[in-house]
């Protein structure tokens, strides 16, 4: 398997164990439809969230929350709205939010920004 496959399983691996730790419920992992992935949807308690998952193995090149375009945000909008009318979810009580992870190769930290987009 490609190195950069595996971090990235890894990294949505362990953003999985930290939002189970937090208490939230764990809706899909990977979700697909024609125009494009959600990483992970969970539910916090109260609102349906849409977890877009970044990882690195350093931050070398910045953090990971970085990679969050203007574009890219807009398509996770578009994303999340699919998966509500898929599953029959008020939309409006979504929010998308980014789990940055960089892992020094054994553990990984997280840092988690909500409603970013």
């Amino acid at each position: 398997m490609n190195a950069h496959i595996s971090l990235g399983r890894r990294g949505e691996d362990a953003a999985v164990d930290y939002l189970v730790k937090l208490g939230w419920t764990i809706l899909d992992r990977n979700w697909r439809c024609r125009d494009g992935e959600l990483d992970i949807v969970a539910h916090d308690g109260r609102r349906h969230v849409i977890c877009e998952v970044k990882t690195r193995s350093s931050d070398r090149f910045g953090d990971p929350a970085e990679a969050i375009t203007t574009d890219k945000a807009a398509r996770l909008r578009r994303l999340a709205w699919r998966w509500a009318a898929a599953h029959g979810v008020n939309g409006t009580q979504m929010r998308v939010d980014v789990l940055g992870l960089i892992t020094d190769g054994g553990d990984f930290s997280v840092d988690h920004l909500r409603e970013v987009c």
